[in-house]
């Protein structure tokens, strides 16, 4: 594996070469694996970034608290036999004026728009730079942050980029837990709680339209949510239209903390 840390040795090594691409901010899970797997049975050659945008935190003490193992992660990647990591600097990333400008999709106002001001500009800032300077075919990104992907995808479609988002399916532990680079901040008790969560929420999603929103909030506070920012339902087949009732087409979109960790799902 060749470990870059300069975009432009970077790129004179990917020049011309078919690129599938995994961006992450590190803390690598098997979220982030799955992925990776995925990417490499598309037989190109397989690029992971890891690199914790300050544009898209809203507080210093998250954006410092962001979990960061970069020996651990460089061995998991080592392993899969990842072909490029690139772990540069925030002056390698912003030192350059790129060729798009930032577009988001109002959908950027809703879920954690709403609660996270400036966060998806940051995301989309970072995301604009990250394609411009590797020019992927294939972006391998998660549905956990499903938001985040139509935002990109929405991004993407606006300036017919020629790179490609391919959508990847929530990974779980065995609890129903959503892999998560947050879930290494949670202790033992703590993913007792977020598995609860996700039971509850699983459990009650048939009938979603029964129950209204001050219930949903009180009952994860009573499993042991400190806080609840959201609990909405979205087709998700028709450009993100809430709806009352759950189908097929649908995801109940959550997020919550316990203890100060914010936490998102979709089921």
């Amino acid at each position: 594996m060749k470990i870059f840390k300069d975009k432009h040795k970077l790129r004179e090594e990917i020049l011309d070469k078919n690129i599938s691409f995994i961006p992450t901010m590190g803390g690598l899970h098997k979220g982030h694996i799955y992925l990776i797997k995925k990417s490499k049975k598309y037989k190109k050659k397989t690029l992971v970034s890891i690199f914790v945008n300050p544009k898209q935190f809203n507080k210093k003490s998250d954006f410092k608290s962001y979990p960061r193992n970069n020996r651990r992660d460089i061995k998991i990647l080592k392993d899969l036999n990842v072909n490029y990591l690139y772990i540069p600097s925030i002056k390698d990333i912003y030192d350059f004026k790129p060729k798009y400008k930032i577009y988001l999709h109002k959908f950027s106002e809703k879920l954690c728009g709403k609660y996270r001001k400036g966060h998806f500009k940051g995301v989309i800032n970072v995301m604009n730079r990250l394609i411009e300077i590797i020019k992927p075919k294939d972006i391998f990104m998660g549905k956990k942050d499903y938001q985040q992907l139509f935002l990109v995808n929405k991004f993407i479609s606006k300036y017919k980029i020629k790179s490609k988002i391919i959508e990847c399916n929530t990974v779980r532990e065995k609890n129903g837990v959503a892999c998560s680079s947050r879930n290494f901040l949670l202790n033992a008790n703590d993913i007792k709680i977020a598995s609860k969560i996700y039971q509850f929420i699983n459990k009650i999603k048939k009938n979603f339209e029964n129950y209204n929103l001050k219930f949903l909030k009180k009952e994860l506070l009573k499993l042991g949510a400190k806080r609840v920012d959201y609990i909405e339902n979205y087709n998700v087949k028709k450009n993100f239209k809430k709806s009352k009732r759950y189908s097929k087409n649908c995801k109940i979109f959550i997020s919550y903390y316990i203890r100060n960790i914010r936490l998102i799902d979709n089921i």
